[in-house]
């Protein structure tokens, strides 16, 4: 087995295509970075930006903004979400996706996941009885999409909105249909480690005419609203201009022109992250130790990332696992850890959310662990990790005593 050392970065991203940059340095010509400031009969690159994700998405609105964060933010308020309302989410996600639930005032109620990573839709139902939200936030966690059909009929027959954070599973379907799609709102991030790249920057789309209206004037419009590439009629905003706070969450031209050219390109870029994980699969399914999550055929995932469990791992049997495979070169992220690190944190460090007990999703995090491919890898350094991978966890096994 080839234990030799990895030395490649987990970090470095594909460069910024030469036609996104020339874009991005005629805006700077200009010196119109403002996405407002437009010569006369001019097409803004962010409204340009907007009405191309949304032909491509399939949707009637899209808006750009400063982070995926943002967008978040903006859709739970433009759904009319605030102080007091219970929203739920996974209780296995980022960071961001719990704050922005706080950011509006509202109150977090965190859902079991599965052991293949997915929102458990059985406790989902059983936590609108319990709780009965204002929203459900359902977050495709590392590229992960639940039943999205049982998910969307679950939220439609409670009539409860349905906000999906797209982070992970931009250019993903289930069954044909893009993730994003399936609620009032699909939210999606730019920041540098996901499908686009802007360094920060996100997008929200939505057939919902009166949600995009009070969308595009909290992201901070003023009355500038016409401007817009992918947005409802005028009407939709008579009334709701005057009702919605600016909350300044514009993106600027010079990230959409660099966005521009990259979701051009999208679709050949699934392509080749998925060559990556499946490279990487089918060596981790030669370790019996390792398991990895069930795909189903209904979903068309975005394979930028990894994941696979070690059932029965201890804490200290998992931070010798990743300690390991650091030495070795290969960056892994655990679950588990009740410390948070880097971007990786768990529930129980979410002091801004009530505490809960959430024990499949506990048992889940315990042995799991993630790891990035980013397109800058080659299919022969995704054998090399992979191997050193299954050998570290053999070397765990024969060090039990």
């Amino acid at each position: 087995m080839d234990i030799r050392p990895f030395s490649r970065s987990f970090t470095q991203q594909e460069p910024i295509p030469e036609d996104a940059i020339a874009a991005a340095v005629e805006v700077m010509r200009t010196g119109r970075l403002h996405r407002y400031n437009t010569a006369p009969n001019e097409v803004s690159q962010v409204s340009a930006l907007e009405g191309e994700t949304a032909a491509w998405q399939g949707s009637a609105y899209a808006l750009a903004c400063a982070s995926g964060g943002a967008a978040l933010r903006i859709a739970l308020r433009a759904a009319g979400i605030g102080a007091g309302d219970v929203v739920l989410t996974n209780a296995f996600t980022l960071a961001p996706v719990p704050g922005a639930i706080v950011a509006v005032g509202a109150r977090p109620v965190l859902v079991e996941i599965d052991e293949n990573l997915c929102l458990d839709l059985d406790d989902l139902q059983a936590s609108i009885t319990a709780h009965r939200p204002a929203a459900v936030m359902a977050s495709h966690m590392r590229g992960h999409l639940c039943d999205m059909d049982r998910l969307s009929d679950i939220c439609a027959a409670e009539n409860i909105p349905l906000i999906e954070d797209c982070a992970h599973t931009m250019g993903a379907r289930w069954r044909g249909r893009r993730s994003g799609s399936f609620g009032l709102a699909g939210a999606f991030s730019t920041q540098t480690y996901k499908h686009l790249n802007s360094g920060e920057g996100g997008l929200l789309v939505s057939d919902d005419p009166a949600f995009m209206a009070r969308a595009i004037l909290l992201s901070g419009s003023y009355m500038l609203y016409a401007r817009h590439g992918a947005a409802p009629d005028d009407a939709w905003f008579r009334d709701a201009r005057l009702d919605m706070p600016n909350t300044s969450a514009r993106m600027d031209n010079l990230r959409a022109a660099l966005l521009r050219p990259q979701l051009a390109r999208i679709e050949d870029a699934v392509r080749r992250w998925n060559e990556r994980y499946q490279a990487v699969a089918a060596v981790l399914a030669e370790c019996a130790r390792i398991v990895l999550p069930n795909r189903p055929s209904e979903e068309e995932f975005v394979g930028s990332s990894i994941q696979f469990r070690l059932p029965g791992i201890t804490p200290e049997e998992a931070r010798i696992f990743v300690r390991d495979a650091a030495a070795l070169g290969v960056e892994l992220k655990w679950f588990g850890d009740r410390e948070p690190v880097g971007f990786t944190s768990a529930h129980q460090s979410w002091r801004y959310v009530e505490p809960q007990a959430l024990p499949r999703t506990d048992a889940t995090l315990a042995g799991l662990f993630d790891m990035r491919l980013p397109l800058t890898f080659g299919l022969g350094d995704c054998d090399h990790i992979a191997r050193i991978i299954v050998s570290c966890a053999d070397n765990l096994v024969r060090e039990r005593p």
